[in-house]
């Protein structure tokens, strides 16, 4: 060590030699001064694995922070979805039920378009706030833009022209999750528009949606009873 080095620098790097190995810039600078003076023709094979360590351990940095944010991602979704499944309980009815859709719950999980969809006439006594399409709708609403249809898989897609009249308003991307009310029910739908462009894209996950479709599913059916 150079006795120009203030001294106590010097007594802190001996008293704690693995602050130094623990600065990356530093050890970098060390390892250079050390290839230099060497010369171009001697290859100092300790440089080439701590470059080689250096960036592997870059990548795990990267991973890990990735992991960490997808997690917290997943855990915020949760959290949004509870809250929303307990706006759709706390309703008293059939109308304070769909009619809630788009003014209370639709905030709650942070898109602009919440819709319940009905396929062709029925003889149920359904709120205004309901969509109505005609018979046989819902299969062109669904696998528009497919090019072989999936059954009734929620559709996740940037937005459509074609479902433009039922946001009744211009978003982004859009969700579409099918319900099953059983038979002698009408065909239905849920259906979702964010202004966000890539909140809902066919290659994410459906997991959550899945549940709140569910969760909506048999809320709307004892609602129906009511």
């Amino acid at each position: 060590m150079s006795d120009g080095l203030e001294q106590d620098i010097r007594d802190r790097l001996l008293a704690s030699p693995k602050d130094l190995l623990a600065d990356r810039d530093v050890m970098r600078a060390l390892v250079a001064t050390h290839e230099a003076e060497t010369g171009a023709n001697v290859i100092d094979i300790r440089g080439r694995a701590m470059q080689a360590l250096e960036s592997r351990l870059n990548r795990l940095e990267a991973t890990h922070e990735s992991v960490i944010a997808a997690a917290y991602d997943n855990q915020s979704g949760m959290a949004v979805l509870h809250r929303a499944v307990i706006g759709l309980l706390e309703t008293a009815d059939l109308a304070d039920f769909v009619n809630g859709l788009q003014s209370d719950i639709a905030p709650l999980l942070r898109v602009e378009t919440l819709r319940l969809v009905v396929e062709g006439t029925h003889d149920l006594a359904l709120p205004e706030d309901v969509l109505v399409i005609p018979e046989g709708a819902m299969d062109s609403i669904l696998h528009a833009g497919r090019r072989t249809p999936r059954g009734d898989d929620i559709v996740l897609r940037a937005a459509l022209v074609l479902t433009r009249p039922l946001h009744s308003r211009t978003v982004g991307s859009e969700a579409l999750l099918p319900l099953d009310l059983g038979t002698c029910m009408p065909r239905a739908m849920l259906l979702m528009g964010s202004a966000d462009a890539t909140r809902f894209m066919p290659a994410h996950g459906t997991d959550l949606l899945r549940f709140f479709a569910q969760v909506f599913r048999l809320v709307l059916l004892d609602r129906l009873k009511r």
